[in-house]
């Protein structure tokens, strides 16, 4: 008896000390908040992945960013209406998917929206609206359509000067696609890579459990409306209720239709499923503009995408494969929802 009970304190024992213990960093990266997390059992590894995915978002930034000019997407933008401007493959291809999608959405998301003059400012000094002709003219340069692609020789060129390119609404995504790539390659079977909300997991938690991903309420800041459990997807949550100025007792928010040039109404939350981190990111900006109708209409002949939106009602609607059942969480006391995901569209 004493043997057997001591078989059964080792084997505890042996489980406890084997269970893998999560590596997690927090940093800001991209001007947002990183959180990424690498789960193995050998910590130096999970470690050495973590910073190996930290490396390769860096390096994505100083390709990708407006704001650096020894960047290639500077050059691009330094040489519009002037020349085409050779760039790396990556660079080019991030460019060319973007595109896809914008011709998808019919242009509710276009990389070239960065030529917007900054009409709309969300730090308090802006206190009445723009004039229509200068909503107009702060749209002028905005045209997919106008970014040209010579894949021969790996070039784009800005067709009009002024134009300007931005990968704020895909570039997180991207960044969290390979960052798990990249420690995937280095052998972590389980992980998450979070870029302040758009986010990609993989595997499972420390626990065994599959990952569980909260979804914030628009109303109430820090309480959570649904729950989803995930195993390899990537969810993005696109919202206006971060960013919002309010001019003659009118709220308008920090997401602009690049078609008009004005704050979108109808929806508070658009939060977008799906295997890819980057078009998540872009389906979830695009969503949020094209409006609750034709946004799930696009979602639903997506295979593998599906959406959780929230209206300016704070109604609820989800795509064809979402189902929500109601609970009731004691912790704060409030009711929501437990969202699962169904088969995938044919």
């Amino acid at each position: 008896m004493r043997n057997c009970l001591f078989a059964i304190v080792l084997l505890i024992n042996i489980q406890s000390f084997s269970a893998p213990k999560p590596v997690k960093k927090v940093l800001l990266l991209m001007g947002s908040r990183f959180e990424i997390t690498a789960i193995h059992n050998d910590e130096t590894l999970a470690t050495q992945a973590v910073e190996a995915c930290i490396s390769e978002v860096t390096r994505i930034e100083k390709l990708i960013s407006s704001w650096d000019p020894n960047s290639q997407t500077s050059e691009v933008i330094r040489n519009a209406g002037i020349q085409p401007v050779k760039v790396d493959r990556e660079l080019f291809d991030l460019i060319s998917r973007a595109k896809k999608i914008s011709k998808l959405t019919n242009g509710a998301f276009d990389i070239s929206y960065a030529s917007m003059d900054k009409i709309w400012k969300f730090d308090g000094s802006v206190t009445q609206l723009p004039t229509e002709e200068q909503v107009q003219a702060s749209v002028s340069k905005i045209n997919y359509n106008n970014i040209i692609l010579d894949k021969e020789n790996s070039t784009v060129f800005l067709k009009e000067e002024g134009m300007k390119i931005g990968f704020g609404a895909i570039g997180k995504g991207y960044a969290a696609n390979r960052g798990k790539q990249i420690m995937q390659t280095m052998g972590i079977e389980n992980g998450i890579v979070n870029a302040s909300g758009d986010l990609i997991t993989w595997g499972k938690e420390a626990n065994g459990k599959e990952w569980s991903i909260g979804i914030g309420d628009p109303k109430n800041k820090g309480q959570v409306l649904a729950w989803v459990t995930v195993g390899e997807l990537a969810v993005v949550t696109s919202g206006n209720y971060e960013k919002v100025i309010k001019i003659n007792g009118e709220n308008y928010s920090h997401i602009i239709d690049p078609t008009t040039g004005w704050p979108v109404k109808g929806l508070k939350s658009v939060t977008i499923f799906c295997p890819d981190a980057e078009l998540a990111d872009a389906l979830a900006t695009s969503v949020f503009i094209l409006g609750k109708e034709k946004g799930l209409s696009l979602v639903n002949q997506l295979k593998g995408v599906e959406a959780f939106l929230v209206d300016d009602k704070d109604e609820i609607h989800t795509s064809s494969a979402l189902k929500l059942n109601y609970y009731e969480e004691e912790s704060i006391n409030q009711t929501a929802h437990n969202l699962t995901i169904g088969h995938e569209k044919k």
